[in-house]
């Protein structure tokens, strides 16, 4: 039998549940919401693996912060009352039959993007479930991310006809243009259609800084703010090789589910 891993972006799904209640101290409520939406998610989705995790709220940001030091700086912590929930939050779900995966020190989408990887690379189907865009750029035949709240796919031509470019150069767009709510700045006066002229004129930052063919009007920009790029690029960009320190075996949704037909149970 085939393997379908399903993957939850917890604190995404969780969060937009949360901030839709009239009561946000009403943690009840959202343990009931999304108990609900994980109901159909499985129905909809009929996984063969599933997990979903969350985030670890570091005091130092991780990895990203050390090399760039404003990285979320000023991010909003979660609500106390949705914070003393998260136990309960988790409790629900493995009474569905969902493990939870805890960051420790890593930020879930570097654990997202690592177990979705190893198993697509066995030509396995991998769904993540979650609104955040970055997964995009994980994009391959058998990974897929689903945007459940707006009932749409994240998938190749979405990712042309948002940004006019291809799931592998998104990195090197956001280490050009920026991302301004995590505080990644990229290059000081490239917005969003200056890197897509750019990256449809050249394939990556390195090729565009290499070229003598880069119009005039960049050349001092990439002169000026090369490094930042790349640095930016990196901090946008995903880790696909954290330590999971668990067996796909041990997240099956359902008993005899789980054979995987010569792809390792271990996926450490």
């Amino acid at each position: 039998m085939a393997i379908h891993l399903v993957i939850i972006d917890a604190l995404n799904l969780i969060r937009r549940v949360h901030s839709a209640q009239p009561n946000q101290d009403d943690i009840q409520a959202v343990i009931t919401t999304t108990t609900r939406t994980i109901n159909k998610i499985l129905k909809e989705t009929e996984p063969t693996h599933i997990i979903a995790v969350f985030d670890h709220h570091l005091q130092d940001r991780g990895w990203r912060a050390e090399i760039l030091p404003q990285y979320k700086e000023d991010r909003k912590p979660m609500p106390e009352a949705l914070q003393k929930g998260m136990d309960d939050i988790q409790e629900a779900w493995w009474k569905l039959g969902i493990d939870s995966l805890l960051s420790d020190g890593d930020e879930a989408d570097d654990l997202v993007a690592t177990l979705a990887n190893k198993v697509a690379m066995h030509n396995e189907q991998v769904t993540i479930i979650s609104t955040d865009k970055g997964y995009c750029q994980l994009l391959s035949p058998t990974l897929r991310i689903r945007d459940y709240f707006q009932h749409r796919w994240l998938d190749a031509p979405f990712v042309e006809k948002e940004f006019g470019l291809k799931p592998e150069q998104l990195a090197d767009y956001w280490g050009l243009a920026g991302i301004s709510s995590s505080k990644i700045t990229g290059i000081p006066g490239v917005g969003p259609k200056a890197a897509l002229e750019i990256l449809t004129q050249f394939p990556t930052i390195e090729a565009a800084n290499e070229s003598e063919d880069l119009p005039k009007k960049y050349r001092k920009k990439f002169d000026e703010h090369y490094e930042t790029a790349i640095l930016c690029r990196q901090v946008a960009g995903l880790r696909t090789d954290i330590e999971l320190g668990f067996n796909l075996q041990d997240i099956r949704y359902e008993k005899g589910t789980r054979d995987l037909y010569g792809l390792p149970n271990n996926v450490k």
